[in-house]
């Protein structure tokens, strides 16, 4: 099967689903999200069953929409942008095992996006590519922002690169600010890897890394590999300066959040950044992380 169709997933009936014959990747409309990423049948994104077929409403209470999400940002300073981040998006095949997804133009966040995929012909292989549009009056700084929901309590694996900003090679996020001296059991530092084995002292972290990949090793017995351009030349625009930000709540989900450089654009000036996805087969290590076989198997199987 090599294919791009409509199809209800969910509880939502105007799906966009992008198959071969090992992977299937499901792209619905609410907030412009992937629902499924599937390797033999196994998803390896969380969707909170709560939310099914859930669509926001201005005025009515809202949720944490679950699954594939992205966005846009600086997070602190960017207005709230509803209709992006839980609006209806337009959903359209444009080849096979291709589609697009567009959303409004959003007064709020002054942005137009538009978000491309494609699914290799016999791999996991996913690529996105989110495109920007200023469609405001005035010049606007944002970045991308990716906020993809994995299944959670699994183990993360990035190589670092020096020099790094941060003593720990991560800050946390926590009360009271963000700790650029943190110390978690949780996570160790070696060989060149940080590895994150569960859920830290307080959930969100932040690295500065300008390797462009990392790998999630989850319990289901595979490997989400994500990758993504840096630029070491270039100004990083959330408040610590990041590349990539891990959250985890507890053991039910793991944030994988890949961040792009600021762009600054003049009213009418676009600007795009692309995500690359991987699932592969990987036998959960428990606390037995071997980071190099990690590294040797993304340099071989996802590239």
């Amino acid at each position: 099967m090599a294919a791009s169709g409509r199809t209800e997933f969910f509880g939502y009936n105007d799906c966009i689903a992008l198959e071969n014959n090992t992977t299937r990747v499901v792209l619905g409309t609410s907030g412009g999200r992937v629902l499924e990423y599937a390797l033999q049948g196994k998803n390896a994104l969380m969707l909170d069953p709560a939310q099914a077929g859930w669509r926001y409403v201005p005025g009515q209470p809202v949720v944490e929409p679950s699954a594939g999400r992205c966005d846009v940002g600086p997070e602190q300073v960017i207005p709230r942008h509803p209709d992006l981040w839980f609006g209806d998006w337009q959903a359209e095949a444009t080849g096979p095992r291709q589609a697009r997804l567009s959303s409004v133009a959003d007064a709020a966040s002054g942005l137009q996006i538009v978000r491309e995929f494609t699914l290799d012909a016999a791999s996991s292989h996913l690529r996105m590519v989110q495109t920007i549009t200023n469609v405001s009056t005035q010049v606007i700084d944002r970045c991308f922002w990716s906020r993809t929901f994995a299944l959670g309590h699994g183990i993360v694996v990035m190589p670092l690169t020096e020099p790094s900003r941060f003593a720990s090679k991560y800050v946390m996020y926590g009360p009271g600010g963000i700790d650029c001296w943190p110390q978690d059991p949780n996570i160790r530092v070696r060989d060149g890897f940080l590895e994150v084995l569960g859920p830290p002292q307080h959930a969100k972290l932040g690295m500065d890394t300008y390797a462009g990949w990392f790998g999630y090793l989850m319990r289901n017995d595979l490997m989400f590999v994500k990758r993504f351009p840096t630029f070491s030349d270039r100004v990083y625009n959330e408040v610590a300066g990041l590349t990539i930000s891990i959250w985890y709540n507890g053991t039910e989900v793991c944030e994988l959040e890949p961040i792009g450089p600021r762009e600054r654009l003049a009213p009418g000036q676009s600007a795009s950044f692309s995500e690359d996805w991987w699932l592969l087969p990987y036998a959960f290590p428990g606390d037995r992380v071997d980071a190099k076989a990690v590294a040797q198997l993304v340099g071989q199987q996802a590239r």
